[in-house]
């Protein structure tokens, strides 16, 4: 017996049991995801973060996603420079302005690029059915209406305007929302009006289209980004670069699966499941590219008075072959 009464057989076993227990490695806990607040306006460009909720991407790289959903760039950028939420939705033509001022923000993932002949059909200068304008000219001194004021909407009229032999600093250009739009239309309130799916469809009912798309601008250009806080983007590089594989992951399946991605689409902005089915859809960006951005930078700085730079100077990162 040994000193404590345990014999060397059962010793022995002991040992071996523990040996065997050390060379097992028992289940890990599991870690809890990160929560990433994340703000997108309800429309199809910034619907990525739907997507990766619902496949699982955001689960996969362990985050979990609080997407809020607001109208509007100014308050999603008023609420990523209050910290409310960490990354939002925002257009290369505004953000180009926020940087100007001195907003620090800085794009650390694209959302959608405007592709020609592609998504040619995503934007349009619609007419009433029964108006005489017939081309560019024909708009001078008149009135149309679009969703934002200097925003990609009345920056890709006047391009399409001045580049057909109109004279786009003689048309006035009016605030009306999307949803609005046809009514104003169809009372003659306006003579034109800017607009993107799914409202084009709706619009078309009753209307005519003028012109479409953006090739004005330029025929590939990423429209919009995934934004935050040049501090907070500091502070967090693995959450933005989890989150950017995400965005590129998502973007890669969504631009395949237009057909179970417009379900999800229906399920969180409420557009009629028809309209999508038959609609003209975005194409999310693969890649981040400086050269993409710039074409858009330069045209919302010629259109809305400030000088142009560089695109590069808007990106935190550069992930080769990830967006």
């Amino acid at each position: 017996m040994t000193p404590s009464g345990m014999t060397r057989k059962r010793a022995s076993a002991l040992l071996a049991a523990s040996t065997l227990l050390g060379a097992i490695r028992l289940p890990a806990r599991a870690q809890a995801p990160t929560t990433l607040r994340v703000a997108v306006s309800p429309i199809e460009a910034a619907a990525e973060v739907y997507y990766a909720q619902d496949m699982g991407f955001f689960a996969k790289a362990g985050v979990a996603a609080d997407i809020q959903s607001m109208q509007g760039s100014s308050l999603i950028v008023a609420a990523i420079v209050s910290n409310t939420v960490d990354i939002g939705f925002d257009t290369l033509d505004t953000l180009a302005e926020q940087h100007l001022k001195g907003i620090p923000l800085v794009v650390i993932a694209p959302t959608h690029d405007y592709l020609s002949p592609a998504t040619i059909r995503t934007q349009a200068l619609v007419l009433p059915a029964n108006s005489p304008i017939q081309q560019a000219k024909d708009l001078d001194g008149k009135t149309i209406a679009v969703s934002t004021l200097h925003s990609l909407a009345d920056i890709g009229a006047r391009v399409w305007i001045d580049q057909n032999g109109g004279d786009s600093s003689t048309v006035k250009f009016i605030e009306v929302p999307f949803p609005a739009i046809p009514g104003a239309l169809d009372a003659g309130r306006v003579d034109g009006a800017w607009v993107v799916e799914p409202f084009i469809s709706v619009a078309r009912k009753n209307n005519r289209v003028l012109a479409y798309g953006f090739d004005g601008i330029s025929k590939h250009f990423t429209v919009g980004a995934w934004v935050a806080t040049r501090q907070w983007a500091n502070d967090h590089p693995d959450l933005v670069s989890r989150f950017a594989g995400v965005i590129h992951d998502t973007a890669v399946w969504a631009n395949k699966n237009p057909q179970k991605s417009g379900e999800i689409l229906a399920k969180y902005t409420k557009i009629d499941p028809a309209v999508i089915s038959t609609m003209a859809r975005v194409r999310y960006a693969e890649q981040l590219a400086p050269a993409l951005m710039q074409p858009l930078i330069d045209a919302a700085a010629k259109y809305n008075g400030f000088k142009a730079f560089p695109a590069q100077e808007l990106v935190l990162v550069r992930s080769e072959g990830r967006g």
